[in-house]
């Protein structure tokens, strides 16, 4: 039996924007849809953007190791090396970051590298990457 799988449906407001955001530049494989739906394999969980306008919006923030952090978000957390890359590639595409690339809490037990960007629905997404994954529920 394969490993639990996350799943999450969020709102969007359209579903070309999503389509080339989640598949084009992140690289996620799209799977089934339909004119107001479309779910993508987000890092081996499934994702459904649901075409809901008017639930769509700016999220209210709380600050974090000195940036304002949008208090509902969802990511991934990446392999270093992956992070970096994606990155590069978020960085090449010219794509805004809503908190730029950084490594927080440095020194600390949870010192992990972090970025934030917004899809074009304005939902937020983190990536986050720890040099030592063991510390990603470790407390200080």
């Amino acid at each position: 039996m394969p490993p639990p799988c996350f799943h999450l449906a969020f709102p969007v407001l359209e579903i070309e924007s999503t389509r080339r955001f989640y598949a084009g530049l992140l690289g996620c494989v799209e799977g089934r849809s339909a004119p107001d739906w479309i779910d993508f394999d987000f890092y081996g969980h499934q994702i459904s953007a649901h075409v809901l306008p008017e639930a769509c919006g700016g999220a209210a923030a709380h600050a974090v190791d000195g940036d304002d952090v949008p208090v509902r978000h969802f990511g991934m957390v990446l392999e270093w090396s992956a992070w970096e890359a994606l990155r590069e590639r978020l960085a090449q595409a010219g794509l805004p970051f809503l908190i730029r690339p950084h490594v927080r809490f440095q020194g600390q037990v949870g010192e992990q590298a972090t970025l934030f960007v917004r899809d074009p629905s304005g939902n937020a997404l983190e990536f986050k990457s720890f040099r030592d994954p063991a510390r990603l529920f470790a407390r200080g």
